[in-house]
């Protein structure tokens, strides 16, 4: 058998509940790691880094919380770009408003900002749910779009409404080259990938899990709809706000309110759709699908000699997104993840017949 599990036993419940309980997968998890950290920063080009790694590992990151959110606890959301915003004009205020104030706290900062707006629109989802629960939840990203263009509290009072951050500090370390960029979004992604995973394991995890099969039955065994509900928006949130700052301070540097629109709630839904509703893993296909997507439209027509416009690319794109929306939700509504994971147990059992 490709994995050759056997002789891996496990004599405790600690052994039983690690995150990687197969030798193989740990040691496969490893190797990746090493790549990541070592041989990208060391292979690939600065245009990859700022077009195709750092907006992969930042829009992972904030599929991650909005899974949280839709897949695991079953709550619609509609207003992930407004969290995003959130997160990243509280980090850029705090930046500019408090002197020496370091990176890391400012983005933390903004992803706590972000955290207690998403428990105040989440109070709606004690009494309303569905399509009514999307509407609310819009509602918040509306509302974030019309307070970031209006008050000229949070852009610093700038002329254009567009705001900027002069360089990235901590410690007495800048960085500054798109490889520096890009190991500090890997580091955020580890570390809340890892903190991710480990909740929707451990006990609120399943009630999270629980109120989204069915709640009314969850309340009857015991498992208080308040608390599960206002912890899944509070945890979503201060993710995505923690997603939203790194694509303000790292991936754009400057940007206005337009850039995080709804176009942005939409794209992360159509990512966790496509790579997989309650998967952590599905998050990281997902945003991968979304990003090289549009790279490849533009590029392998003109490797293939074919004449393909930009708009025409455009247009593709959002076809091809919306097809394989439709195609996931009837043919494999757990996405890629569940594709991957088919694969992965076929690999256990290889060559063995099923």
């Amino acid at each position: 058998m490709f994995y050759r599990e056997n002789g891996q036993f496990k004599s405790s419940y600690r052994a039983d509940l690690a995150l990687f309980p197969i030798a193989q997968d740990r040691w496969a998890m490893l190797a990746l790691a090493a790549i990541c950290f070592v041989a990208v920063p060391m292979l690939v080009s600065d245009y990859a880094f700022r077009a195709v790694l750092i907006p992969f590992l930042i829009l992972s990151l904030a599929a991650i919380g909005l899974n949280i959110l839709v897949g695991y606890c079953g709550q619609i959301s509609l207003g992930t770009g407004a969290f995003m915003a959130v997160g990243a004009y509280a980090a850029y205020n705090l930046q500019v408003r408090i002197d020496g104030m370091p990176l890391v706290l400012s983005i933390l900062g903004g992803g706590v900002a972000a955290m207690a707006l998403g428990v105040v629109f989440g109070i709606p989802s004690l009494r309303i749910r569905g399509l009514y629960l999307a509407v609310a939840t819009l509602a918040a990203q509306f509302f974030i779009d019309w307070f970031t263009n209006r008050v000229k509290w949070v852009t610093n009072d700038s002329p254009s409404g567009s705001v900027g951050v002069r360089s990235l500090q901590m410690l007495g370390y800048e960085f500054s080259t798109p490889v520096q960029k890009y190991l500090l979004c890997l580091c955020f992604v580890v570390v809340f990938g890892m903190l991710a995973k480990n909740l929707v394991r451990g006990a609120i995890g399943r009630e999270w899990m629980a109120m989204r099969d069915m709640d009314v039955a969850a309340a009857v065994i015991g498992i208080r709809p308040v608390y599960a509900k206002l912890t899944a928006f509070a945890v979503s949130s201060f993710i995505v706000g923690v997603a939203g700052a790194l694509w303000g301070f790292v991936h754009l540097g400057a940007w206005e309110p337009a850039a995080f629109g709804i176009e942005k709630s939409f794209q992360l839904l159509f990512m966790i759709i496509i790579g997989g509703l309650g998967s952590i893993a599905g998050c990281f296909f997902g945003a991968a699908f979304i990003v090289l997507l549009p790279l490849l439209l533009n590029y392998v027509p003109h490797w293939l000699g074919l004449p393909l416009s930009t708009a025409t690319a455009s247009h593709l794109e959002h076809m091809i997104f919306g097809a394989l929306i439709v195609f996931f939700l009837i043919v494999e509504p757990h996405g890629l993840a569940r594709l991957w994971s088919t694969a992965r147990q076929k690999l256990r059992l290889w060559p063995f017949p099923h």
